[in-house]
């Protein structure tokens, strides 16, 4: 247990809010770096011209009006037939555009997904970028969730808000013309005298709309914050579930269920309270909504009604009126109607942009302070020249100032409970560069790093084994041979068979398989993280002689308990932590501040 304890520090960064200026700004890079940029811009450009199309129907059919409903009042039966052939033509058009318009509106939403997810993808799997951020707090928190779930719904939301605007905005540009010179035969008769307001009825849609959005803003601007949070508290208890279903053997053996239980009870208490704060507030800014759409109703009627009462317009003239009023009005109430999405967007927008925001900035993560400097040697060894690696809680360093490790030496590295091993490892990878001193590598060299887990891809057992920057393929007799060596000989008739190696393979066979790919690849160079320790010693044996065997002239060096083959690894070096030195420092990362770190953001630093 106090292993595990000195494995954990935590690291809280110094967060800066990002503003939305910063957040759209971030998303649009992402857009116009993406390959399908050209795709978006094209059916962009198509919706537009599907939705200039549509306003010319609608304004024609807002012309219909007055003859249809003349010819009604007037009981003429010709007049009446004419006008809904014309209503045919008119709406047959109009459906087939919106056909189209819908079309459209899915490619976009698709695209767009497609654009957001292969950037977000792209970004996060720069080397060394996820276990970085991972170390960053809370924005490195759940981001799976981030770029499956929330990219999905911010090219959705995105899609509709904005080609639901740009459609209220083309309408109201076609129709305030209209509105305008139906409002002009608009004079109101007062005691004896007339009044005329130009424009009368477009004032009176701008005053009531802009009446309720101002309205509608001010109970709806909660949402924002609200739907973070609960965005949030989704992806917590998701990581729990996930976490639960993963460990569930464990939690069977300590018979843990009640606590697994309590725990998950927790997280969907949180997820159920941002829920409902989210239904309170929805249904304070229904009553605002709700009330202005009733109104709505018989508004336009009664802003004309003084005008038709007195005779100036006909009943066809203020049905048409009606019509353009609706119409200037609905596209005026857009941000009423859509006020919730836009909270909903706003929290979205945040927190995908943030997180892309985080990756970028993950690269300068705690960049004032000093780093390691990383050199290549000409002849070919390894050296370590006064190397100390910054952790928050001090310094890990070898207890040599200078150390030189020749092609082909086996080389034991040890330390202390909490000294720092894995944080050793991690910075000759280059995952951790701050610190002080020299790394130098041998030069056209590839070191391979073995970490405590072996990361086992899904897919067949040949593509695991067969590793991309191993030599080449090896052949099946090859393969069945070292699996053989390592005690795994019965996986030889599963090496095209798909599966999910790491779960159906116990720890240690997962441990020996990645022994096995070590010695296909047949590198001269090996740093172990202790995944050498957790063998027992038939196996262990088996491992040395593996590598005696299929790496005699390899570099070796096993990072460790020493608790190994003193022939095999002849020389040794020793890790020690010096809590004395500088620590590290907080990190500024801006996209920190939207969520607080919770405990599983802490920072693993090794033993």
């Amino acid at each position: 247990m106090a292993d595990q304890l000195d494995n954990q520090a935590t690291v809280q960064p110094v967060a800066v809010a990002s503003s939305l200026r910063d957040q759209v700004a971030t998303v649009k890079r992402a857009l116009i770096g993406s390959p399908v940029r050209k795709w978006l811009l094209w059916t962009s450009l198509g919706i537009m011209g599907v939705i200039i199309a549509t306003s010319i129907g609608q304004v024609l059919l807002n012309r219909w009006n007055q003859p249809f409903y003349d010819a009604l009042a007037r009981r003429d039966m010709a007049a009446f037939l004419h006008q809904l052939m014309v209503f045919a033509v008119i709406a047959s058009g109009l459906l087939v555009l919106n056909i189209g318009q819908t079309w459209l509106n899915q490619m976009i939403r698709l695209k767009l997904r497609e654009a957001l997810t292969l950037d977000l993808i792209d970004q996060w799997m720069r080397p060394a970028r996820a276990f970085r951020l991972a170390n960053a707090g809370a924005i490195g928190v759940n981001p799976d969730q981030r770029m499956q779930q929330d990219a999905a719904h911010l090219s959705d939301l995105s899609t509709d808000l904005g080609v639901g605007l740009l459609q209220s905005f083309i309408l109201l540009v076609s129709f305030v013309g209209v509105l305008w010179e139906l409002s002009s035969g608009f004079v109101f008769h007062v005691n004896g005298w007339s009044l005329a307001i130009p424009g009368y009825m477009v004032w009176a849609a701008f005053l009531y709309a802009g009446t309720a959005s101002w309205l509608s803003w001010l109970v709806g601007r909660p949402l924002i914050s609200l739907n973070s949070d609960r965005y949030t508290r989704e992806a917590e208890l998701r990581s729990s579930m996930v976490r639960v279903n993963e460990n569930v053997d464990a939690i069977a053996l300590y018979r843990g269920e009640d606590d697994a239980k309590r725990r998950l009870q927790l997280d969907l208490g949180t997820v159920l309270g941002a829920m409902r704060r989210i239904y309170t507030a929805q249904i304070n800014l229904s009553w605002v909504t709700d009330t202005y759409g009733w109104i709505t109703v018989v508004a336009p009627i009664l802003v004309a009604s003084p005008v038709y009462f007195s005779g100036d317009i006909s009943f066809g003239g203020l049905m048409m009126a009606v019509g353009a009023f609706n119409q200037v009005h609905s596209s005026l109430r857009w941000f009423i109607n859509n006020i919730g999405s836009i909270a909903d967007w706003r929290a979205t927008l945040m927190r995908v942009a943030d997180f892309r925001i985080a990756l970028d900035e993950t690269d300068v993560l705690h960049d004032k302070e000093k780093r390691i400097e990383f050199a290549d040697n000409a002849n070919g060894s390894l050296t370590f020249e006064k190397l100390q690696v910054a952790s928050p809680d001090g310094c890990t360093k070898l207890a040599d100032q200078h150390v030189e490790i020749l092609a082909g030496e086996r080389v034991m590295i040890t330390g202390e409970p909490g000294a720092g091993k894995t944080l050793f490892f991690r910075a000759i990878a280059g995952l951790w560069p701050w610190g002080s001193g020299r790394i130098g590598l041998p030069a056209g060299e590839t070191i391979i790093f073995v970490p405590r887990v072996p990361y086992l891809p899904a897919g067949t057992l040949r593509e695991v084994l067969n590793h991309p920057n191993g030599h080449a393929p090896a052949n099946d007799a090859d393969i069945s041979a070292v699996l053989a060596e390592v005690g795994l000989g019965r996986l030889s008739s599963s090496l095209d068979r798909v599966g999910r190696w790491d779960h159906e393979l116990g720890d240690d066979e997962q441990r020996l398989l990645g022994v096995a790919r070590l010695a296909l690849r047949q590198p001269k160079w090996v740093i172990i993280d202790e995944a050498m320790d957790a063998f027992d010693g038939p196996s262990l044996r088996r491992v040395l002689s593996l590598l005696e065997k299929r790496l005699p002239g390899a570099a070796i060096l096993n990072i460790g308990r020493g608790q190994h083959n003193n022939q095999f690894f002849p020389r040794s070096l020793t890790i020690v932590k010096d809590s004395g030195a500088p620590s590290l420092k907080p990190a500024h990362v801006r996209a920190g501040a939207i969520e607080p770190p919770p405990a599983a953001a802490s920072l693993h630093h090794g033993k």
